[in-house]
């Protein structure tokens, strides 16, 4: 069931020379700690001054997707989303 979160979490990101990507890594959500498996979607948009990263990701420890946007204006991560693949 995909829930509508809007929280504010912590976020470990890392960035790759390499591949020229930065990435979540690790995320802090109510008392857990999840890492990412893999990166789904990515997209950004501008909402005035501010640039918005939107991040769709899978997790290792449970079969969660979440959705996450980083400000760029103010470097803060908000869980906007988060489902489990069920249905309602």
């Amino acid at each position: 069931m995909r829930e509508k979160i809007n929280q504010e979490v912590s976020v470990v990101m890392y960035y790759s020379a390499k591949k020229r990507r930065a990435l979540p890594h690790l995320i802090s959500w109510q008392n857990q700690e999840f890492t990412v498996k893999e990166l789904g979607y990515h997209h950004s948009y501008n909402e005035g001054k501010a640039l918005h990263h939107i991040f769709e990701v899978t997790l290792n420890e449970a079969e969660l997707w979440m959705r996450l946007n980083f400000d760029s204006s103010n470097l803060h991560w908000k869980l906007e989303a988060v489902s489990d693949g069920l249905g309602d």
